[in-house]
């Protein structure tokens, strides 16, 4: 994404609490800094994708970001965290004269590569016809309502997808375990009902069992329990993700974190006594 930017024509200010996973953007024309309040300091735009929301405010808040921002500039949070904090962070920026939009994406590397994300987003209209023309460097933009409502999308889109990586995941299983191809399972339902971008991207790493990390297990666990968190909140049932927050726990517990999200199928096999 930082790529695109530059790509793009913007000067791009850069920092990572790992230098050299930033170093390859000098090529590109992006600065590197050592330090994140540094590199805010020089933008009138500010992007964050961070790993939680704990890590977004102590980012913002206690390594000095909050303090270095210009007057007036704005903080796009495209990290995945909970409604409850974007509007924390929004309305702490608030108080200093900082905009804040919450905006987490979907579509993973191939689509952040691309310029193909879909972007979910929270906060005032008016600041979020500002920033179109940066949100069109990244993919398609869609503005869901107020501070925390992009969060409450991306919630969404989780739930979706996790949800569907097992529906997948345990039809394809119990094709195997009764003597059919999952590879000839996968291609005589594509076109049908049943068929997805999950089917056909997710359940091809399953029928391969190649489950190099895109998206990490860890990661779409941490969604789910942000969106349980965030229903309990607001008084919501969500059984389904009940059940599947605890299917994706037991894949932690075995050891599959840092795998692709997809190796929920690993898990689902290994209760099945499938090799």
């Amino acid at each position: 994404m930082s790529r695109r930017l530059c790509e793009a024509g913007h000067t791009v200010h850069v920092w990572n609490r790992t230098k050299a996973k930033a170093d390859p953007l000098s090529a590109y024309g992006a600065h590197i800094h050592a330090r994140a309040a540094d590199a805010a300091a020089q933008a009138d735009t500010v992007i964050c994708l961070l790993d939680s929301g704990e890590v977004v405010t102590h980012v913002l808040f206690d390594l000095g970001v909050a303090e270095a921002l210009r007057p007036g500039s704005t903080v796009i949070d495209m990290s995945s965290i909970k409604p409850e904090q974007a509007r924390d962070h929004a309305a702490r920026l608030s108080e200093i004269g900082i905009t804040h939009l919450d905006a987490p994406v979907s579509g993973g590397t191939l689509g952040a590569e691309s310029g193909t994300l879909a972007i979910m987003v929270g906060g005032k209209a008016a600041a979020f016809e500002q920033a179109s023309p940066i949100f069109a460097v990244f993919g398609r933009a869609t503005h869901v309502g107020p501070h925390g409502c992009g969060q409450l999308a991306k919630l969404a889109n989780q739930m979706i997808v996790g949800i569907t990586i097992g529906a997948v995941a345990e039809a394809l299983l119990l094709c195997r375990k009764g003597g059919a191809s999952m590879a000839k399972v996968k291609e005589a339902i594509t076109g049908g009902f049943a068929d997805s971008r999950i089917l056909q991207v997710h359940g091809q790493r399953m029928v391969e069992h190649n489950f190099n990390a895109h998206a990490r297990l860890s990661i779409q666990l941490k969604d789910l329990r942000n969106a349980l968190a965030t229903a309990e909140e607001i008084g919501f049932e969500a059984p389904i993700t009940r059940l599947f927050e605890s299917l994706y726990a037991q894949a932690a517990e075995h050891g599959l974190s840092d795998l692709d999200h997809s190796a929920l199928f690993l898990e689902l096999a290994s209760q099945n006594g499938i090799g």
